[in-house]
């Protein structure tokens, strides 16, 4: 379903997991980010040259749902990355772009603990702090990357960025690996941010868990994605940029 010019996925669960082992650009774009950040060229193209498009806003679900003909099933990307990791089996072939020592350290344990598999260090690379504005373009991550050749590559730096990243991976990587940008999804697994219960991801209130642990952080975030109702009011199925 195409959706402010973006074609979204339309389909259950376990569809979008089959989808994704075929390979390409898997991204999860959040309420926030429809709402701030079509307006950057490079996200935008990031969305529009993705291979599956998961619909991981629940705001925007209800609104086509209630509003319009067609409908969609949210999947997010909580839901998706777990469901992904459960029935993962190529862990030594994997390969994980974090944001942080903190949150590296942090996400390998939780793996190690809930999968019983080690991510090793050269399976693994921090993120320089990439500017949103310009085209990305990290010649060292490439350079591993084609070296090591995993078959699925996690991106874990938070949305806005990641998808242009993975995008720049897409296009320069000269195989076909599965690249993987879920949001903050592993740092709510793995406890790095407010944990969302099952239930709550299931009934749209992750957004409402992650208020009430970091009011600070996440209510000026949600707040900003009420724009995304003027553009669906606005737009619909076209690009806002038009």
């Amino acid at each position: 379903m195409k959706i402010l010019g973006i074609d979204f996925f339309c389909g259950k669960l376990v569809d979008s997991i089959k989808f994704a082992r075929k390979g390409g650009l898997i991204v999860a774009p959040s309420g926030p980010g429809l709402a701030c950040d079509l307006k950057n060229p490079y996200y935008y193209e990031a969305l529009r040259n993705a291979d599956l498009v998961i619909p991981d806003s629940g705001f925007m679900c209800l609104w086509v749902n209630f509003f319009s003909k067609n409908k969609i099933k949210r999947i997010s990307g909580y839901a998706f990355l777990k469901s992904f990791l459960d029935h993962f089996e190529s862990f030594d072939s994997s390969f994980w772009i974090m944001p942080d020592q903190i949150q590296d350290i942090s996400h390998r344990t939780w793996i190690n603990e809930t999968y019983g598999v080690k991510i090793l260090d050269y399976q693994t690379y921090i993120a320089p702090t990439y500017e949103r504005v310009k085209k990305i373009n990290d010649e060292m991550l490439l350079g591993k990357i084609e070296k090591l050749k995993p078959n699925v590559i996690f991106i874990q730096i938070g949305g806005g960025i990641q998808e242009s990243l993975g995008l720049f991976l897409k296009q320069r990587l000269n195989y076909n690996p599965l690249i993987i940008c879920t949001g903050a999804a592993l740092a709510f697994l793995s406890g790095e941010q407010a944990k969302i219960p099952q239930w709550a991801d299931r009934f749209y209130l992750g957004w409402f868990i992650r208020c009430l642990q970091s009011p600070k952080v996440f209510v000026p975030r949600y707040f900003k994605s009420i724009r995304l109702a003027f553009l669906l009011i606005r737009f619909g199925s076209e690009f806002p940029g038009k």
